[in-house]
């Protein structure tokens, strides 16, 4: 009977060393699973960390979690540390900040809807592990605005042409569209011939040609791209002969000589009928003089 037992007891003995045996690999395969470097959760450098977005247009910030498991990803306002999103649900009362996922995927993403300049900072991605782990984004949020190039009104000799070259200005990527208008409408192709538009998307930058140009040409021309501040220009197109009224709108000053009949102006003072008078002035100066000379009468 006692050697029975004691056949028991080894037999038992064994089956606890055999047990303690496979739980100690067991365990030592868990640990050495678990020490690996890229068993916890790691970034994904492959995403853009320094995002430029328009005033309008829709902030993306692309935040890329390998080996998350169970984990939960917090987008953070770094200026104030508020937490905008766990998850995909959204802590703010800003109901512009949204997280976006999709079910089995690496990447969270941070939209923030009609973004406002208020909204540049920094902004981190951040995943509760112990410690935490996080990863920082810059956002800019930027005013696009066009630019027509030189000066807001011009003077245009009747048969001339117009020539008006519009520039998006600061706008991240290139526009969709970049439209002309006369006074509130598109300029139309067909009211009249010799009307050209050639828009470089890359450049951002579109050119508006109107061919001999004759007083009804006259009028404000604006330049409207997407996303974007539009610009606008004022155009004078004048009869008769004026060597000075040429489009020259990069100069910041004009030199112009005025052939003296019978007229005055109170602020150039007298001075003799027949004689010429040659006159450097600014551009909005200029300006002025044109306008009160050949659009008042004051030039005979």
């Amino acid at each position: 009977m006692e050697t029975r037992i004691g056949g028991l007891l080894g037999l038992l003995s064994c089956y606890c060393i055999v047990i303690a045996t496979v739980l100690h690999i067991i365990g030592g395969e868990v640990q050495s699973y678990w020490e690996q470097p890229y068993a916890q959760p790691y970034f994904d450098n492959s995403t853009r960390r320094e995002i430029t977005a328009t005033v309008g247009q829709s902030a993306l910030l692309h935040c890329r979690v390998r080996n998350l498991g169970d984990r939960a990803v917090s987008w953070i306002r770094k200026r104030d540390l508020h937490i905008l999103t766990v998850g995909i649900l959204t802590y703010t009362n800003d109901q512009r900040f949204q997280s976006l996922h999709t079910e089995g995927g690496d990447e969270w993403t941070l939209r923030i809807t009609s973004p406002q300049p208020r909204d540049s900072g920094t902004y981190e991605c951040q995943v509760s592990t112990e410690p935490k782990i996080s990863q920082a984004f810059r956002l800019s949020v930027v005013v696009s605005k066009a630019k027509i190039l030189g000066n807001t009104e011009l003077f245009i000799k009747s048969g001339s042409d117009i020539n008006l070259t519009c520039v998006a200005l600061q706008s991240p990527a290139p526009p969709s569209f970049i439209y002309w208008y006369k006074g509130g409408r598109v300029v139309n192709y067909s009211q009249r011939g010799g009307i050209s538009v050639l828009t470089e998307r890359q450049t951002k930058t579109s050119k508006l040609v109107i061919a001999r140009a004759v007083a009804s040409d006259s009028g404000n021309y604006t330049c409207s791209p997407s996303s974007s501040d539009s610009a606008s220009v004022v155009v004078h197109v004048i009869n008769g002969e004026q060597p000075a009224a040429m489009q020259h709108g990069n100069s910041s000053a004009n030199s112009i000589l005025i052939n003296k009949h019978s007229f005055s102006l109170a602020y150039l003072g007298a001075v003799p009928r027949g004689t010429s008078l040659i006159i450097s002035l600014t551009s909005s100066t200029l300006g002025m003089i044109l306008k009160s000379i050949f659009l008042h009468g004051a030039y005979r």
